[in-house]
């Protein structure tokens, strides 16, 4: 396989882990929007998007922070007429590993 073909192959691997990361963002921003959590539980439900987030690109904390924390922020807020917490509990703590 060419140098040109395996970046290609990133690339598209790159943008359907981008693609599946939006789909599960927007996908847990309804489930709250619409669904019967308490605070407790969407603030769960976030955790567990970034733990998945982190697995699927290790190393971006900061970009979750910048991009989706704001997203969900808001939602929780208009939801809940509460702040999700700056930093709620870890859902990675649940699981065996630890995002790589």
């Amino acid at each position: 396989m060419s140098q040109k073909e395996l970046e290609s192959q990133e690339i598209r691997e790159e943008n359907r882990k981008i693609r599946f990361l939006r789909f599960l963002v927007d996908l847990s921003i309804l489930s709250i929007q619409q669904g019967d959590f308490t605070l407790e539980e969407a603030s769960e439900m976030v955790a567990e998007v970034k733990w998945a987030a982190l697995n699927l690109f290790p190393e971006k904390e900061l970009a979750f922070e910048l991009i989706y924390r704001p997203r969900f922020q808001k939602v929780i807020e208009a939801r809940f007429g509460k702040p999700l917490s700056g930093h709620p509990s870890r859902a990675s703590d649940r699981f065996d590993s630890q995002p790589r």
